[in-house]
């Protein structure tokens, strides 16, 4: 079994009720069936409040006003202070620690819909690093990879691996122009597995290499048209507006986005715009830690989704789902910046972005709603 995991995975400790938000509201909690039995067996007046905080057929711990039943008003769970940590089921006792299953592999990251692990991930001043082990175990899931598609894995891995060299090798090259390019590549290789031309791949990513072989990241990237990207983002951004809310708060940056920067047309967004990266563009005062943050969430996204494709041939998605969440983490932070009068911390940044992580992630309907709009994107 091969195991790989990002050079921060190990440092993440959880802060119980000094967190500043809790996992344990706003979605449901699913309970795994070793767990359900032990509950079951709980005895007296714990056991009974126990049982009475499950809803059995669906295997998941009730809510109330949008809280787990379990979690008391200082933040911290009554099932852990009458039973222990042990007592956690395999949800709550994992997140935010998340594992990618693959044949004979395992991918661990930290989800950034918790605000802890997402100061980890997104403040980390070195690039991603992943650390890989090696032992001699079978993999446990052997027989679920029957039809493992360890072909496409492997391309899936070797252009991973090309996107992740190219974004590292420049500290201060424009992440968006490149993110273009990335969307053209991964539209390449869609079209390779589409047209059963699998083999091909091998020849998209050497020639995608290539062509940042000897430039800086991003200067092979056609120059965006201003106008075009407004509208293009003022019509991607419906799609927003018709995921669930996971959290109610949610709505109030999604207006507050739309009235801010979009409602009173290209002109007025490219001022504010302009305003803006006079601060986080090039030659600005927060360039740098801007560009680190905004490599780290796509560098995120890709190594959390990008190989997840090998069970679904949705290459383009993925990257295009990368592409999407760090542009409108960008618009969510712009719009804050605005109108806090151009004062806006780095923790106001990954605030944002834990808040998205957590209307996308934590949603199936959501997530694959969004990545079916995005492939459909790609005609």
């Amino acid at each position: 079994m091969r195991y790989i995991k990002p050079q921060y995975y190990d440092t993440f400790k959880c802060t119980a009720d000094k967190c500043p938000d809790t996992c344990c509201a706003g979605w449901q909690i699913m309970i795994d069936e070793d767990s359900l039995k032990r509950y079951e067996s709980v005895t007296g007046e714990f056991g009974e409040r126990l049982k009475h905080s499950i809803d059995w057929s669906e295997g998941s711990f009730l809510q109330k006003c949008g809280r787990c039943a379990m979690l008391n008003d200082r933040n911290l769970c009554d099932l852990v202070i009458a039973c222990g940590e042990e007592s956690l089921c395999e949800t709550c006792n994992r997140y935010p620690r998340h594992i990618e299953e693959f044949e004979g592999l395992r991918e661990y990251s930290l989800s950034i819909s918790c605000p802890v692990a997402a100061e980890i991930v997104l403040g980390c001043e070195e690039p991603l690093s992943l650390m890989e082990e090696e032992d001699e175990s079978e993999d446990p899931l052997w027989e679920e990879f029957e039809d493992f598609d360890f072909l496409l894995f492997t391309k899936l891995e070797d252009a991973r691996e090309v996107i992740f060299k190219l974004i590292q090798q420049n500290e201060t090259a424009s992440l968006e122009k490149f993110m273009q390019e990335i969307l053209k590549f991964a539209g390449e290789m869609q079209a390779c597995v589409d047209e059963d031309r699998v083999f091909d791949v091998d020849a998209v990513i050497q020639a995608f290499a290539k062509l940042h072989e000897d430039a800086a990241l991003g200067e092979t990237a056609a120059t965006c048209d201003e106008e075009k990207r407004f509208y293009r983002l003022k019509d991607s951004f419906s799609i927003l507006y018709s995921l669930e809310r996971m959290q109610p708060e949610w709505t109030e940056v999604l207006d507050e986005t739309w009235d801010t920067l979009y409602a009173d047309g290209f002109e007025q967004y490219q001022k504010l715009r302009t305003r803006f990266l006079q601060q986080y563009g090039e030659g600005g005062n927060m360039q740098r830690e801007w560009h680190v943050f905004q490599r780290n969430l796509l560098m995120f996204f890709l190594y959390t989704y990008f190989c997840g494709a090998v069970y679904d041939d949705w290459i383009y998605s993925k990257v295009a789902l990368s592409v999407f969440s760090v542009i409108f983490v960008q618009e969510f932070v712009m719009c804050r910046y605005i109108l806090a009068d151009n004062i806006i911390d780095k923790h106001e940044w990954v605030q944002l972005a834990y808040r998205y992580a957590r209307e996308v992630e934590h949603s199936d309907d959501n997530l694959n709603l969004l990545e079916e709009w995005l492939q459909n994107e790609n005609g």
